[in-house]
């Protein structure tokens, strides 16, 4: 292996393949290391270095010296005393001595195999630097140029390296042919024994919302900011928008002039069907504009369960609930509450049915009745197996004893009525125990 002009040789890969200097010098000392090794025997203690001033990899053999030549056990690895002070006179026994030996000339396989090391070591150095590139860049939308197709998924160069965007993560509908130019949200970097995998999405809510950003300058300078996205790729999406700048429209800004803003994402997204909410931190109100364009009669909130239950007009049922249910769906994945849409005449039929179950308690007049509905107790059941505290919510019975009245009258109500239910499903010939009146299957 030709020694001479190294330093130029580093300086130029080092610049080609943007790696530091100290990597490509450790793969030529390990290369040259390992091909020394085979030609004076893995005994040998061999050390190589680069030496910056001659250009050169200097190679070193180290020997322990001993007093006397009796007792070099291997020559290559120990020296007697006379000779080490013959190369250093100040050494002493038990040191460990560094003999500068000549390059060595390689044979055909020796230099293979130092080409290995070095372009192995090469290439781990390059798949470190895009990794550590390109893993600073996850969240973003990259571009990159369509290839081919790989175990289904689309390969995409990026330059530097590929990408994959798995077809799952394409929207549905579309297609790329090779050379086209492809937009994605980096999703996820991950190191194998492959080197670095990047992974891409054009599905994601968030490949919407980094669109956004770079549609919408106030977005990016953060007067407006996206609070939620929620999206069913390709067909239709719901963003929730607030300013922090009150002279500033949230929902005015992602639209833009004549809507130019949002038919930009529009049409990246292949027409995928854009609604802009204007975010509020009033749960009801927020699920109300999530809803639109159906308008919203009443909305009972159940805190605990995270959930609403939402009163609509007969005609603004199907608005409501959007094709197959996609309105709802997305309001519901937009605000994180679950959401029940329900019409005016279903509702008061439901209610009906509750006051007249919940009658079935003694003393309970429909007054009453109507007060334990609108707490949120529908039947006997329930109320006979709620716990005390819930019961106090209801007026009238806002003490632990009225409470605790009621809940008693409530279990004989239930027991009267699953006593009336065994004897009428007696005589019809069933013998299976039947539920209690109200109870769920």
């Amino acid at each position: 292996m030709n020694m001479s002009d190294l330093s130029r040789v580093i300086e130029q890969v080092g610049k080609d393949r943007g790696i530091k200097k100290e990597v490509i010098v450790e793969a030529l000392e390990q290369a040259v290391l390992m091909a020394a090794q085979k030609k004076f025997g893995v005994g040998a203690h061999l050390e190589a270095h680069y030496n910056q001033d001659s250009g050169e990899i200097e190679l070193f053999q180290f020997k322990t010296v001993v007093e006397n030549e009796d007792e070099i056990g291997d020559p290559d690895v120990d020296i007697e005393l006379a000779e080490a002070r013959k190369l250093d006179a100040e050494v002493s026994i038990g040191d460990e001595l560094g003999i500068k030996l000549d390059t060595p000339t390689f044979g055909r396989i020796d230099a293979q195999t130092a080409k290995q090391v070095i372009f192995q070591k090469v290439r781990d150095a390059e798949r470190d630097i895009i990794f550590g590139e390109f893993i600073h860049r996850k969240g973003e939308v990259i571009s990159g140029i369509a290839r081919r197709v790989e175990r289904g998924s689309l390969v995409i160069d990026l330059g530097k390296t590929d990408a994959l965007l798995p077809r799952s993560e394409i929207i549905p509908g579309e297609t790329f042919k090779p050379g086209d130019r492809v937009q994605a949200y980096l999703s996820d970097v991950v190191m194998t024994p492959r080197g670095p995998q990047l992974y891409l999405t054009r599905t994601s809510p968030k490949f919407l919302m980094k669109l956004f950003e770079t549609e919408v300058p106030e977005i990016a300078d953060s007067v407006v900011e996206i609070k939620a996205a929620a999206r069913e790729p390709g067909s239709r999406a719901k963003i929730a928008v607030a300013s922090n700048d009150r002279d500033v429209d949230p929902v005015g800004a992602c639209v833009g002039m004549k809507g130019v803003r949002v038919q930009n994402v529009i049409h990246e997204l292949r027409g995928e069907k854009i609604d802009i909410i204007p975010w509020n931190e009033n749960s009801a109100l927020f699920v109300k504009a999530a809803l639109q364009p159906a308008e919203i009669s009443s909305i009972k909130m159940d805190e605990r369960n995270k959930s609403m239950e939402i009163m609509v007009e007969d005609d603004q049922l199907s608005l409501a609930i959007g094709k197959r249910g996609q309105n709802v769906r997305l309001a519901a994945m937009l605000t994180g509450w679950r959401l029940d849409i329900i019409s005016k005449t279903k509702l008061h039929k439901r209610m009906a049915d509750a006051v007249f179950n919940l009658q079935h308690i003694e003393n309970v007049n429909e007054t009453l009745a109507q007060g334990i509905y609108n707490t949120g107790f529908i039947n006997v059941f329930q109320v006979a197996e709620a716990p005390t505290e819930s019961l106090m919510k209801i007026p009238g019975y806002a003490t632990e004893e009225d409470a605790n009245s009621l809940k008693s009258i409530g279990r004989d109500a239930k027991s009267q009525a699953e006593e009336r239910l065994r004897q009428e499903m007696a005589a019809a010939g069933m013998g299976a125990k039947p539920k209690a009146e109200g109870e769920a299957e």
